[in-house]
C-alpha cells in the first residue's frame, strides 16, 4: 500500500474539473491512487468496501466525460459511491468517513452539490433521474441525467418501474448497469471481452448512428418499400444485439443498449461515454465491473467485505475484540435450532443473508432459506403466500427496509390474519451508518396495524424465547425489534420458552417514579436507576417486553402506585411506546399520572457511534437518569400526559 504522501495525483484532484486536465495515461494512474486511498481509510474508519472499489474507473470516466455538477448523476445505493466522493472535494475529510460529525457513508445533498439525489436504500436512482429529467425539459434547461444503478438494485422492482416510465416519456437520459455479477441480473454471464468490446463501440460511434439516421431519412421517402426496408434494418439490429447481448428486456422496456463493456478500462469507458453522451433518448449502458477489484481480500470474499468494520489492511480481517456475539447471530443460531424441529418454518430475506443472520440458515438447510433480492415488498407477499399452505415464514429484515413494505403488511398478511412474523434487525439507532439506515419508525408504523403483536427483547435470552413465541403463535402476525449491538453476555439455558402475549415484567421496585421501557433501554434504565439510587431517588424499573398489546393489568397497578411515569424507548415519540402507554393510560381513566415520553426526537438523526449517539439523544444510563430528575422537578402541579420530543 503506498503511504498517504504518494497520492501524487490524487492529491492535486480537488475536484472534477482537476480531473478533465488529466491524460488518459495519467486516468489509469489515478484510479489505482484512488483504491489505494479508499482501501487504507476504510480500514481504519470501517464503511462499505467492495462496491465502491468497483466503479472507481466507472466514476472517474463519467465526471472526466461530463460537466458536474451541471450534469447531474445519480448513484443508486451510496455505497458504491466512495470514489466520487473521494474527487469532489471530500478527499481532505474522508478519513472522517461515517464518524460523528463527519461525511456520510451514502449519497446526501446537504453534504456536496455533486450529490445530486440522497441515496442509502436502493432501487431509486433511476425515479429520481427521470423525474430530474422532466425538471429540466419543463424549465428549457439544457443539461445531461446519468443513473449509476447495480450491487443488487436491479433486484428490486421499483427499477423497472422507472424504467418502463422512462421508455415511455423517452425523456434523454442514460442509466449505467453496474453489473458486479454478484447480486445484479443473475442472468448476465461474463463474457469474451473482444467481440462485445468492439460491438459496443461501433453501436455508440457517431458516424455509425448518422449513418443510421441518414438511412432513416433516405427509407422515410421511399413509401412502402422504405417501411419494410427498415423494419429489416431493426430486425437485423435487434438479432444481432440478441445474439450477443443480454440487452433485449431494456430494449423491451424502450431503451436503447449498448454493452457489455470493460468496467476497469477507464479509456474505453471514457471513449465509450463520449460517444453516448449526445445520443437522444433513454439509453442504458451495460458495464461489467468485480465488486472489491484490486483488493485482494475483499475480490476474494465479495459478500463478506461488502460492509466492513476496521480491518486489517493485510489480510482483510476485522479487529477482534471480545465482546458478546451480536444479537444477528443470536437470531440466526436461534432460527436454525427451530427450522431443525419445526418443518413448518421457513427463513426470507431481502438481499442480506449475513447481515440479518439468516446466513447460519441459509449454510445448514438452504431449501428453508429464500433471499429475494433487494425487493422488499415482494418479500412480504411472498411470504404471506406461503402462510396461507401452513408455512410459518420468518421475514428477517432490517428495520428501516421494513418502510418499504408498509402496504404490503397491512394489506397482504394484516387484514388476512396470516401468520407471519417479522424479525426486525437494527431497530433503533445502528450507528455510522446514519439517517438513512436507523430503526426509528417501526414501532409506530407497526403498533397501528390492527392484527399486529409487536415485542421487543431486552437480552439474548428473551430474543430466542420470543423468537419461539412468534412461531408458535399463528393467530396472526407477529413482529419483535432488537438493536445493531453486542448482546448482553448471558449464559443461554438450553431449549426455548413460550412468553405470555402481552406481559410484562417487574425488574425492579421503587417508590418515586416508574421507569416503563422496552428492548435494550431496558439495561439502560436499570443502569439509571442505580444513578438515581445515589441521589435518594427510588425508581422503579419495568420491562413491558410487549407495546402491542400492552400488560394493561401490570400498568394499572402502576398507575395506583405512582403519580410519575417516565417511558423509555429507542423510537420517535411520534407514535410509538410512549404514546400506546398514554393513549392506554388514559382508557384506564388513569389521567392523574403525569407521563414524560423520553425516545427518538422528532428529526433525522445523523451518523455516529450507537454509544455516541445514545450520549447525545441521553438514551444512555447517565442521560435516562438526567431526563429522569429533570421531569420530577417539573412535574409538581401538573397532571396532564406530558408529550416530550428531546
Amino acid at each position: 500500500m503506498m503511504s498517504a504522501t504518494h497520492y501524487e495525483l490524487l492529491n492535486t484532484i480537488d475536484d472534477p474539473a482537476d480531473l478533465r486536465k488529466l491524460d488518459t495515461k495519467q486516468l489509469r494512474e489515478l484510479c489505482g491512487e484512488i483504491r489505494e486511498f479508499i482501501v487504507e481509510h476504510v480500514s481504519s474508519t470501517g464503511g462499505h468496501l467492495g462496491a465502491g472499489l468497483g466503479t472507481v474507473e466507472m466514476a472517474v470516466a463519467l465526471h472526466y466525460v461530463y460537466n458536474t455538477p451541471e450534469d447531474k448523476l445519480v448513484w443508486d445505493t451510496g455505497h458504491q459511491a466512495y470514489p466520487h466522493k473521494v474527487i469532489t472535494g471530500r478527499r481532505d475529510r474522508f478519513h472522517t468517513l461515517r464518524q460523528l460529525n463527519g461525511i456520510s457513508g451514502f449519497l446526501k445533498r446537504s453534504e456536496s452539490v455533486y450529490d445530486t439525489f440522497g441515496a442509502g436504500h436502493a432501487n431509486t436512482a433511476i425515479s429520481a433521474a427521470l423525474g430530474i429529467a422532466a425538471a429540466r425539459d419543463l424549465s428549457g434547461k439544457d443539461f445531461k441525467v446519468v443513473a449509476i444503478v447495480g450491487d443488487g438494485s436491479m433486484t428490486g422492482g421499483m427499477a423497472y418501474e422507472g424504467m418502463n416510465n422512462a421508455g415511455l416519456l423517452k425523456k434523454d437520459m442514460m442509466v449505467i448497469l453496474n453489473d458486479n455479477q454478484m447480486v445484479s441480473l443473475s442472468a448476465i454471464q461474463p463474457r469474451l471481452w473482444s467481440f462485445h468490446n468492439y460491438f459496443a463501440e461501433v453501436l455508440t460511434h457517431p458516424t455509425y448512428n448518422k449513418f443510421k439516421a441518414n438511412v432513416w431519412d433516405l427509407t422515410g421517402k421511399l413509401d412502402s418499400f422504405g417501411d419494410r426496408l427498415r423494419a429489416v434494418a431493426q430486425q437485423v439490429e435487434k438479432g444481432v444485439k440478441a445474439i450477443v447481448t443480454p440487452g433485449m428486456l431494456f430494449e423491451a422496456l424502450g431503451f436503447r443498449y449498448f454493452g457489455p463493456i470493460n468496467g476497469h478500462n477507464v479509456t474505453k469507458l471514457v471513449e465509450i461515454l463520449q460517444h453516448v453522451r449526445n445520443l437522444k433518448g433513454p439509453i442504458l449502458l451495460h458495464v461489467v465491473t468485480e465488486k472489491g477489484k484490486g483488493y485482494g481480500p475483499a475480490e476474494r470474499e465479495a459478500t463478506r467485505l461488502h460492509g466492513v468494520t476496521p480491518f486489517d489492511r493485510s489480510t482483510g480481517v476485522a479487529h477482534k475484540t471480545d465482546a458478546p456475539p451480536p444479537y444477528t447471530k443470536i437470531f440466526g443460531q436461534a432460527m436454525v435450532e427451530i427450522c431443525g424441529t419445526n418443518p413448518k418454518v421457513v427463513g426470507i430475506t431481502a438481499a442480506m443473508p449475513d447481515g440479518t443472520g439468516l446466513n447460519y440458515l441459509q449454510e445448514a438447510m438452504p431449501e428453508k432459506f429464500f433471499d429475494v433480492g433487494i425487493a422488499e415488498q415482494h418479500a412480504v407477499t411472498f411470504a404471506a403466500g406461503l402462510a396461507t399452505e401452513g408455512y410459518i415464514p420468518v421475514v428477517a429484515i432490517y428495520s428501516t427496509f421494513l418502510q418499504r413494505a408498509f402496504d404490503q403488511v397491512v394489506h397482504d398478511v394484516g387484514i388476512q390474519h396470516l401468520p407471519v412474523v417479522f424479525v426486525l434487525d437494527r431497530g433503533g439507532v445502528v450507528g455510522s451508518d446514519g439517517a438513512t439506515h436507523h430503526g426509528a419508525l417501526d414501532i409506530s408504523y407497526l403498533r397501528i396495524i390492527q392484527d399486529m403483536v409487536l415485542m421487543a427483547p431486552r437480552n439474548e435470552q428473551e430474543l430466542r424465547d420470543m423468537l419461539y413465541t412468534a412461531v408458535e403463535y399463528k393467530k396472526g402476525p407477529i413482529a419483535l425489534r432488537y438493536p445493531r449491538a453486542n448482546s448482553v453476555g448471558l449464559s443461554i439455558r438450553p431449549g426455548f420458552r413460550k412468553i405470555e402475549i402481552g406481559k410484562g415484567e417487574t425488574l425492579r421496585v421503587g417508590k418515586d417514579v416508574a421507569i416503563l421501557a422496552v428492548g435494550n433501554m431496558v439495561l439502560h434504565a436499570e443502569q439509571a436507576a442505580e444513578i438515581l439510587e445515589q441521589d435518594g431517588i427510588s425508581a422503579e424499573v419495568v420491562d413491558m417486553r410487549f407495546i402491542k398489546p400492552l400488560d394493561e393489568e401490570l400498568l394499572a397497578s402502576v398507575a395506583k402506585r405512582f403519580d410519575a411515569i417516565l417511558t423509555v424507548e429507542e423510537n420517535v415519540v411520534a407514535g410509538g411506546f410512549g404514546s400506546a402507554i398514554v393513549e392506554t393510560l388514559a382508557s384506564l381513566g388513569a389521567g392523574h399520572v403525569a407521563v414524560h415520553i423520553h425516545g427518538l426526537p422528532n428529526r433525522f438523526v445523523d451518523h455516529g457511534t450507537p454509544e455516541e449517539l445514545h450520549h447525545l439523544l441521553k438514551l444512555d444510563p447517565q442521560g435516562i437518569a438526567e431526563v429522569t430528575r429533570h421531569f420530577l422537578e417539573s412535574k409538581e402541579g401538573k397532571s396532564a400526559h406530558q408529550y416530550v420530543e428531546e
